[in-house]
C-alpha cells in the first residue's frame, strides 16, 4: 500500500481506476464541508443580529462541528485509518466524536424550538441566550467526557462502556424521531391558526429547517449507528477496508455538507449574513463605471 512519507499509508493503492475517484471524492469532499459549513459559522458568528437568537447559536455549533469533520477528512478519507477495536492508525474515536456534538445540539435545538412555539412566555422568560450557550458546550464535554472514559479505561471495560452508550444513543434516536413528528404537527396545525406576523413566520422558518435538518441526518447516519450495533450485537455487520471505503461513514459524514446547506436554503437571514460577512467579500461586484 501507498505511503505518505513513507510513515501511514494512503488509503487506496492506486492499482484500480476506482481507487483514483475515492481519493479524489474525499478531497472535493473534505474541501466542501470545510467552506461550506466555515461559511455558515464565520456569518454567524460575525452577525450580531444572528448570535442573539437560539436557533443560530445552535446553527454555529453544529457548523463548527461540520467544518472539523470537513477537515478530518483529510486524514480519515486520505490515509489508511479504521477506528475501533483494534483499531488501525485511528484517532481514538476523536475525529469520528464530532457527529456525536450534532446528535446532541439537534436534540437541544428541538426542544429549543418546541418550548418557542408551544410555551411562549415561559420560552421568552426562562430559555434565555446562555441556555443556549450552555447546551452547546455540554455537548462538547459530554462527548468527549465519554471519549476520555474510553481511551483510559482497559479494553474490556471500554467495549462495556461503548454498549451502554449504544443503548443510550438508542433512546435518543427514539426520541429524536417522536420529536421530529411532533415538530412537524406543530408546523402543519398550530402555527396555521396564529395570525399573520414576522414572529410566526420565524417559528415557521426555524421549525422548516430544524425538522428537515434531523431528518436528513437521521437518513445518513442511521444506517452506520444500526451496522455499528449489529456488529457489536452478533459480530456479523458489514466490515470495510478502512475509514475511506467505509460506505455509512461516508454517508453519515456527508451530513457536514447538508446541514449547513438546508441552513442556507431555509434561512433568508443568513443568506443575507453570508453575502454580507463571507461571499460578498470574497466575490465583491464590480462597480459600474
Amino acid at each position: 500500500m501507498l505511503s505518505f512519507n513513507g510513515s501511514i499509508p494512503l488509503s487506496v493503492d492506486f492499482d484500480r481506476p476506482e481507487d483514483y475517484f475515492i481519493f479524489l471524492f474525499h478531497i472535493i469532499f473534505a474541501t466542501s464541508a470545510v467552506l461550506l459549513a466555515g461559511s455558515v459559522a464565520i456569518a454567524i458568528s460575525s452577525t450580531k443580529s444572528l448570535r442573539r437568537q437560539n436557533r443560530f447559536i445552535f446553527m454555529l455549533n453544529t457548523s463548527i462541528s461540520d467544518t472539523l469533520v470537513g477537515f478530518s477528512v483529510y486524514y480519515l478519507g486520505l490515509f489508511d485509518v479504521q477506528e475501533g477495536f483494534p483499531s488501525r492508525n485511528g484517532t481514538y474515536y476523536i475525529l469520528p466524536s464530532l457527529l456525536g456534538i450534532n446528535v446532541i445540539t439537534f436534540f437541544f435545538a428541538q426542544f429549543d424550538r418546541y418550548v418557542a412555539v408551544c410555551h411562549p412566555f415561559f420560552y421568552e422568560r426562562y430559555i434565555v441566550q446562555p441556555v443556549a450557550v450552555g447546551a452547546c458546550v455540554y455537548s462538547w464535554v459530554h462527548s468527549y467526557s465519554i471519549l476520555l472514559a474510553f481511551n483510559v479505561v482497559p479494553i474490556s471495560v471500554a467495549m462495556k462502556l461503548r454498549s451502554v452508550t449504544l443503548m443510550g444513543l438508542q433512546v435518543v434516536v427514539i426520541i429524536k424521531v417522536i420529536m421530529t413528528i411532533k415538530l412537524y404537527v406543530i408546523a402543519r396545525y398550530q402555527l396555521g391558526r396564529d395570525p399573520p406576523s414576522a414572529d410566526k413566520e420565524n417559528k415557521k422558518e426555524s421549525l422548516r429547517i430544524i425538522v428537515l435538518v434531523v431528518i436528513t441526518f437521521l437518513t445518513l447516519w442511521c444506517p452506520s449507528f444500526v451496522n455499528i450495533i449489529v456488529r457489536q450485537q452478533t459480530f456479523r455487520g458489514v466490515t470495510f477496508r478502512n475509514e475511506a471505503t467505509n460506505l455509512f461513514a461516508i454517508m453519515a459524514r456527508f451530513n457536514a455538507l447538508t446541514t449547513p446547506a438546508v441552513y442556507i436554503w431555509g434561512s433568508p437571514a443568513l443568506r443575507e449574513a453570508l453575502k454580507n460577512t463571507v461571499w460578498g467579500r470574497v466575490c465583491p461586484k464590480r462597480k459600474r463605471r
